[in-house]
């Protein structure tokens, strides 16, 4: 809309005011002329008494505003006004020196021809102010237009702004609550081609978004009762054989309910991650997940022949992450230690900055090559690029170090939440001081 405004200003300028120069110019010649009129017939008029040497009694009546004198061939005034010696203009008719009239004023001079010479100069003036009062209405007149023609050019660009700018914020909204998981966006028709297009493309979009939810939900719920059904037999197995276990073989058993427990938990929050119930489910509380870590992971490697070791301050803030997705992203790097790495495992969190946390999850073998973040190939680190997905639904970001270095786990804290809007990603600040 300023921009509008601004080239109507500037088309108004680029026409207005060369044809306002235009207006004074053509006036003031029309009055030069009109002087040039009037100075003629005055010469006419007198010619007969200067031939004669006779001074005439009168100059002929001209407009109120225009003087008219009459001087002999030495400069000096005989009749009506102007000044008592002959200027510039009445010198130059009489062959004497040649000069320019005064700038406030239009000034004619005509000779007054005798039988072999000139006898005398009719002189006529008017003062240019009158001619430049005149052409002011005119100047008004263009002003006002202009300002009509430019307020009319601020109206219709304000009023097609807002006809381009409703079905834009239309757009907005749509596109925000598809993002928010809304789809039941229906599209509305503006008169606007573009827009329309736009819309529709997005209502398709929607449809195809739910549609496509909708079959993945089913085959989530299909899926869970499969993978739910073999692991609640093998749970009626192992509880029926615990109740006639031989001690030796008891623990075992205990393990292996444990480990059912674990299984149907992970099924849980997987299934819980792929709805996008992030916002619902609890956020993570490290002091538990370590606990938890400690007690799973520790008899796992005690039984390869090595140590696990666990390292959390006190002073740690709360991440601002899912404990689902905290859990199974620490959980895939845990087991790519335990079944790719070597030697002792050991993990610990840090604060990272003001608003990031970092978990260390390191191992003594050779480390793992920043690909396996994307590789879905299968061999070392095949369960990385879903951990990776997880830390960056979340927020954060998962990164590799060099060799040997451990995998990092960086997440948001809830400080975050409560610094100002438009501050620095925690997550960029805590890969760049980490």
């Amino acid at each position: 809309m300023g921009l509008a405004l601004i080239t109507a200003t500037f088309a108004v300028a680029l026409f207005g005011i060369p044809l306002a120069i235009g207006l004074a110019e053509f006036a003031v010649s029309e009055e030069h002329s009109s002087l040039q009129r009037l100075a003629g017939f005055a010469a006419r008029s007198v010619q007969s008494d200067m031939a004669h040497d006779r001074v005439p009694r009168a100059l002929p009546d001209g407009p109120s505003d225009a003087a008219v004198a009459l001087y002999d061939a030495d400069g000096a005034l005989l009749l009506g006004a102007g000044p008592s010696e002959g200027d510039a203009a009445v010198d130059y008719v009489l062959g004497g020196r040649t000069g320019l009239p005064p700038a406030d004023d239009l000034v004619v001079a005509v000779p007054v021809s005798g039988l072999h010479d000139i006898v005398g100069v009719v002189r006529a003036t008017a003062p240019s102010s009158q001619v430049y009062a005149s052409v002011m209405p005119i100047w008004l007149g263009m002003a006002a237009l202009a300002a009509v023609v430019l307020v009319s050019t601020w109206l219709l660009a304000r009023r097609l702004a807002l006809r381009l700018s409703r079905p834009l914020d239309r757009l907005v909204d749509d596109a925000d609550r598809l993002g928010d998981g809304d789809f039941g966006i229906s599209p509305k028709r503006s008169g606007i081609a573009e827009t329309d297009r736009v819309s529709g493309a997005l209502s398709r979009t929607a449809c195809r978004l739910d549609d496509l939810l909708a079959r993945e939900r089913a085959f989530s719920a299909e899926a869970s009762h499969q993978l739910r059904t073999p692991l609640a037999g093998l749970r009626l197995r192992l509880e029926s054989a615990l109740d006639a276990a031989e001690p030796m073989t008891r623990p075992q058993i205990e393990y292996g309910l444990g480990s059912i427990d674990r299984l149907e938990r992970t099924i849980d929050e997987l299934l819980a991650l792929a709805r996008e119930r992030q916002t619902t489910s609890a956020p993570a509380d490290l002091p538990r997940l370590f606990s938890e870590f400690d007690d799973e992971w520790r008899p796992r490697l005690t039984r390869d022949g090595r140590s696990f070791s666990s390292l959390l301050p006190g002073s740690l803030p709360e991440p601002d992450a899912s404990s689902a997705a905290v859990r199974q992203i620490l959980g895939v790097l845990l087991d790519n230690a335990l079944l790719h790495g070597a030697g002792d495992v050991s993990i610990s969190a840090r604060e990272v900055g003001e608003n990031a946390i970092a978990i260390d999850v390191g191992d003594q073998g050779p480390g793992v090559p920043s690909s396996a973040l994307t590789n879905r190939d299968g061999g070392r680190g095949m369960g990385l690029p879903l951990a990776r997905r997880l830390a960056e639904s979340e927020g954060g970001r998962l990164t590799v170090g060099t060799t040997s270095a451990p995998v990092t786990l960086l997440l948001p804290s809830r400080s975050r939440a409560g610094s100002a809007e438009g501050s620095e990603d925690p997550a960029s600040t805590a890969k760049t001081t980490g």
